[in-house]
């Protein structure tokens, strides 16, 4: 579907219901933008002005038809920290280069990647961010004066120790008033923007019954003016960008993450499908915009954008309404917002925090006690006692590490021997007793890469002057071959030829035998030795054995044994089932 194609039957209702679920949405997304502003550590307009530009765009230029962006509680940590290493102006240029790496993504239809990251990092992380948030409010619930903001999490948490002392409570009734009316308007009237009217309730009552009491917007952070601030366009040099580019790559990962699975739960509700690469580009034109406007990072949000769904929402139009609504209430009642209590936001935070804990999942993966319950610990631990960045870095590493060993241990090597009884070869039928000296057959089960090269090397027989000369690879299990593997395979097939021996291949699957060929190992072992069925293979490998060797073995590891250790000949049959030879070349193995 073309972008404009989402638009394809739009009529007079379905604009009203455009209205209707984009002013619900805007009037949700003003206390929300403010307080994600401030957790950020930057002025509470900034987050009305990405609301306003970001909302926009996603909404016009994103891939999902319900997507409502803007900042987002994830960010909150990442930004935080950036602003106080590298300054609010370095912030905005961070934004527009992620912005810049976004629209690459998407033009390079990388889309499809994200969902590769493993669910024990995205718990992880997300967990571990509404950790930070929810603790990072408890100075303003408890109204305590003197804080001061560190990017470290203890030392957040010694701060509120020190200044425990100064605790408010005014502010504490305010925070208590705020939250009582979120909780109570979750349950009970869930349709009502719960976090607006606690806001408006709490404001309300600080006004009227202990005004000057506790620290509103205005007085922490000056008023919020009621214009768009103008365009601005920052000095951007090739020593910002070497100094912000991991920055600027963790908030473009973040951000792709978080609105890509909004998009997904966008989907989930409304039945439609997004288009991940067109999403990427949206967010990335709006991060790039945004910052002119003085506007911080923003991304898909997943609860305002299911309201956008539960409200009805019939078309993005929706989003660009939820943006404008967002303009005109800044434009008519901004003076007022300054007055809001900080104590009456900090409750808001912390719903959102407990909201996006999923903490659920993350119990239930914990409990799971596996490789995945380790990576969801480091990751939470590391997100919240060091930085995202580190924490997203070692969970993948981790769980590519424990992916690898997984792997490794589903590959399998068996020497194997026909059942005469089964026309079926098994490990069961190999015995000290029963196994014959000349001819080794393996099941080789399970990707063959680097790591279950040492698997294969450590399974695969010693050769020599008594051992067995010709080698049969059961390779019909094995679907994926890398060039480690190919290397082992190499090496087995050079000891063999070194010594007069010979490697068949029965059943080889499509990957690795094009990897042969592409290797010319396939050249080198040679096309006849390449089989689809083990009992042409092991017919071909019987019919180059030493009979003088076979004189008086009494292994008997094939049903023709007898015959061979008597050098008598089986005219017309298979010496591997006794069957016409017809029949061993219909047969499945």
């Amino acid at each position: 579907m073309t972008r404009w194609g989402r638009f394809q039957g739009y009529s007079i209702a379905s604009l009203r219901k455009d209205m209707i679920s984009g002013t619900i949405v805007g009037v949700i997304a003003i206390p929300l933008g403010m307080a994600f502003a401030i957790a950020s550590g930057v002025k509470p307009e900034y987050g009305i002005y990405t609301t306003i530009v970001a909302g926009i765009l996603i909404s016009l230029f994103g891939g999902s038809k319900f997507q409502i962006g803007g900042p987002t509680g994830a960010f909150i940590p990442v930004l935080f920290a950036i602003a106080m290493e590298y300054g609010y102006e370095n912030l905005l240029i961070a934004g527009m280069m992620a912005g810049v790496i976004l629209v690459v993504m998407g033009a390079l239809r990388l889309g499809v990647l994200i969902k590769f990251i493993p669910k024990p990092v995205t718990v992880g992380f997300t967990a571990g961010i509404a950790v930070i948030i929810f603790t990072g409010q408890i100075a303003n619930f408890l109204g305590l004066e003197g804080i001061k903001r560190h990017e470290s999490f203890v030392d957040n948490m010694k701060e509120i120790g020190l200044h425990i002392s100064t605790m408010n409570l005014y502010s504490v009734l305010t925070a208590l008033i705020c939250l009582a009316v979120v909780i109570l308007g979750l349950r009970y009237a869930p349709k009502i923007p719960g976090s607006l009217v606690g806001l408006l309730a709490a404001a309300l009552i600080a006004a009227l019954f202990f005004s000057g009491k506790v620290t509103t917007i205005g007085s922490a952070y000056g008023d919020i003016p009621n214009t768009l601030p103008s365009f601005h366009f920052p000095v951007i040099t090739w020593e910002v960008i070497r100094e912000l580019i991991r920055p600027a790559f963790i908030i473009a990962m973040l951000g792709a993450i978080e609105s890509l699975l909004s998009a997904v739960v966008a989907d989930g509700m409304s039945g439609s499908r997004h288009d991940s690469n067109r999403e990427l580009i949206g967010q990335g034109i709006a991060n790039i915009a945004a910052p002119l406007f003085g506007g911080i990072p923003a991304t898909g949000a997943i609860a305002r954008t299911a309201t956008n769904i539960r409200s009805g929402a019939a078309s993005p139009l929706s989003g660009v309404i939820h943006g404008v609504v967002v303009f005109v209430i800044l434009l008519l009642f901004a003076p007022y917002a300054s007055s809001i209590p900080l104590a009456a936001m900090a409750p808001i935070l912390m719903v959102v925090a407990w909201n996006m804990s999923e903490r659920r999942e993350f119990l239930h993966l914990l409990k799971l006690k596996t490789g995945d319950s380790l990576v969801l610990f480091i990751t939470f631990l590391l997100t919240v006692f060091a930085d995202l960045t580190l924490a997203v870095e070692a969970g993948l590493v981790l769980a590519v590490i424990l992916f690898v060993k997984r792997m490794g241990e589903a590959h399998r090597v068996a020497k194997v021997l026909p059942d005469p009884l089964s026309v079926k070869v098994g490990a069961h039928m190999v015995t000290e007793s029963r196994d014959c000296p000349q001819i080794g057959i393996y099941n080789v089960e399970g990707p063959l890469f680097f790591g279950a090269a040492y698997r294969f090397e450590s399974t695969m027989p010693e050769l020599g002057p008594d051992r067995a000369k010709i080698i049969l690879l059961r390779m019909g299990k094995v679907p994926f071959m890398d060039t480690t593997g190919e290397s082992n395979l190499s090496g087995l097939v050079k000891q063999l030829q070194e010594d007069g021996g010979r490697l068949l291949i029965a059943g080889i699957q499509p990957q690795p035998l094009g990897l042969l060929k592409k290797t010319g190992l396939y050249e080198s072992i040679g096309a006849a030795q390449f089989f689809d069925h083990t009992g042409e293979a092991i017919t071909a490998a019987l019919g180059s054995i030493s009979r003088e060797r076979c004189s008086g073995c009494r292994h008997a590891a094939f049903r023709e044994c007898g015959a061979l250790a008597g050098q008598e000949e089986t005219a017309g049959r298979s010496v591997f089932t006794g069957l016409p030879a017809a029949a061993v070349r219909n047969s499945p193995l």
